[in-house]
């Protein structure tokens, strides 16, 4: 179907070479039915010959049910002067007992001759002899034509030749792979258009990101043809990384209006990014295009304006089309669109005619200029708007506080003693802690907890410190910002001082501030 263009996953197999990640069988096992949950058309579940944990993957694999993917075995070609039926790597690909095997084998005659050591006229034969033998074993076959690109720019008319052998074997998909990732889009284009000129199988791109056009040389391959695409979950992958599929599906459905996954499933493409991110442990990409947490965000105070009037303006999408939301930031840029969106962003009743409105932004520009940062302390922000509207009173009154250490050089203890006041009550508590803010963090919430008990179930999570002035030494001005959790939700406060206790102390207040707002 010419307007139908299928994915291909090989996060669980390509993706696993990038540096830092790896998957249990059990992580492949939850990641493929993601994949399949998503809509995904296949997963390559790994190299059968590889490694044991692959081997296992497709024995568990084999006893699930799968509605919307096709799983698929990874593996080479038959090896030089031995038949495709004696080959231990080519058994393993038909004992996996996946519905689809796919095969990769040479085009580039730099490989056949210097890395294969045989002869351009035997590589057919590789390539042929295993198709042949694994379509009479009732697999649907993939080829992966790997450096099509390079050996197509060294020779065209042996790459074809290796393309074409595999359509006469069988082959349902011939794949372009630029194995290097260093073709331009341009290059992709042509080569592309001169497979499908040649070939009557369905043609498919496989790219790597290595100068940074994965994605684009994908998507000119679409516009010139090919009907399947092979990549990986937030391009993960060897060196620079794989094609990111996490791009190229809204690009292919939302951009190029071509029919892939259903667009009710792309509206879950953050959660999967962030699923895949989470399961193998890797921190989300915050400037990942389309799911990103900066994707739609808004800083200019002109560009906040316009998009409060016509979201279009600034925007080449909305949001929600992939499950993201738009974030209005606020910094010393902004302008009065940025208050009012960011307060209704957080529950703050406000519009452009509250009067309070001007001081509001004078005091956020003010704070910025002494070191605050309110993109990431958001529940300072909420704190600061509210004060400043007169919808809020202090929780608690800070009284006095005190944060001593001592120790004999080997051992030390860090201890803190916090007075507060709660209406015409108060409170004196002392803790000790792992250090002085974490001392000072205990102190401070166990003054309060007679007063307020739903702080039992809040907790200090992340703590953050910046030098903002690092010239003037040990007097360097210091921006502290943390994390904090009731167990449902996370918020951030910030404090700055030339004393990190001090700093520490405001953004500890913030928190627990917040916190009490929601009762």
């Amino acid at each position: 179907m010419k307007n139908f263009v299928e994915i291909y996953d090989t996060t669980l197999r390509d993706g696993t070479q990038g540096e830092g990640v790896s998957f249990s069988v059990a992580d492949k096992l939850r990641v493929a039915e993601k994949l399949d949950a998503f809509g995904v058309h296949y997963v390559e579940g790994g190299w059968p010959g590889s490694n044991p944990k692959d081997i296992e993957f497709f024995k568990q694999a084999a006893k699930r049910k799968w509605r919307n993917t096709q799983i698929a075995a990874f593996g080479s070609t038959r090896r030089k002067k031995i038949a495709a039926k004696d080959d231990p790597q080519v058994k393993l690909l038909v004992a996996a007992k996946t519905p689809v095997v796919t095969l990769f084998g040479k085009t580039w005659l730099l490989h056949v001759k210097e890395v294969l050591r045989t002869t351009p006229k035997e590589n057919l034969a590789m390539i042929a002899d295993t198709i042949r033998f694994l379509k009479k074993k009732g697999k649907k076959v993939i080829y992966d034509a790997e450096h099509a690109l390079d050996g197509y720019k060294d020779d065209p008319g042996y790459a074809m030749a290796t393309w074409l052998a595999a359509e006469e074997a069988g082959a349902d998909f011939v794949v372009l792979c630029d194995t290097n990732g260093g073709s331009l889009p341009s290059e992709v284009a042509a080569i592309t258009a001169a497979a499908r000129e040649k070939l009557s199988c369905n043609v498919g791109i496989h790219t790597h990101n290595d100068i940074g056009l994965g994605v684009a040389n994908a998507l000119v391959a679409v516009d010139a043809g090919a009907t399947q695409v092979q990549g990986t979950i937030n391009g993960y992958g060897e060196r620079t990384g794989n094609c990111n599929l996490i791009s190229v599906i809204p690009n292919i459905s939302l951009k190029m209006c071509k029919r892939s996954i259903p667009a009710a499933q792309i509206r879950k493409l953050r959660d999967l990014s962030r699923f895949v991110d989470e399961v193998a442990n890797l921190m989300p990409d915050r400037r990942q295009p389309w799911v990103g947490a900066t994707a739609f965000a808004h800083k200019g105070g002109m560009h906040v304006n316009a998009v409060q009037k016509v979201a279009q303006s600034f925007e080449h999408a909305t949001p929600d089309a992939v499950g993201n939301k738009r974030r209005i930031l606020v910094s010393d840029l902004a302008g009065r669109s940025n208050i009012v969106m960011k307060a209704q962003e957080m529950g703050i009743r406000v519009s452009n005619d509250t009067p309070q409105l001007k001081g509001i932004l004078a005091k956020v520009k003010e704070q910025e200029h002494l070191g605050f940062d309110y993109e990431g302390a958001e529940g300072s922000l909420a704190l600061l708007i509210r004060k400043a509207l007169g919808r809020v009173e202090p929780a608690f009154q800070l009284e006095a506080f005190h944060v001593s250490m001592h120790g004999d050089g080997v051992e030390h203890v860090c201890e803190a003693t916090v007075k507060v006041s709660v209406g015409d009550k108060t409170a004196h508590t002392v803790a000790d802690g792992d250090g002085p803010v974490n001392a000072l963090d205990h102190a401070l919430r166990n003054a309060l907890r007679g007063f307020y008990p739903v702080l039992k179930q809040v907790k200090l999570t992340d703590y953050k410190v910046r030098i903002l002035n690092g010239g003037t030494g040990t007097a360097a001005k210091t921006r502290v910002l943390i994390e904090s959790t009731d167990g449902k939700e996370r918020w951030y406060t910030v404090g700055v001082d030339e004393n990190i206790i001090k700093a520490s102390l405001q953004a500890l207040m913030d928190s627990i501030e917040f916190r009490l707002l929601k009762k």
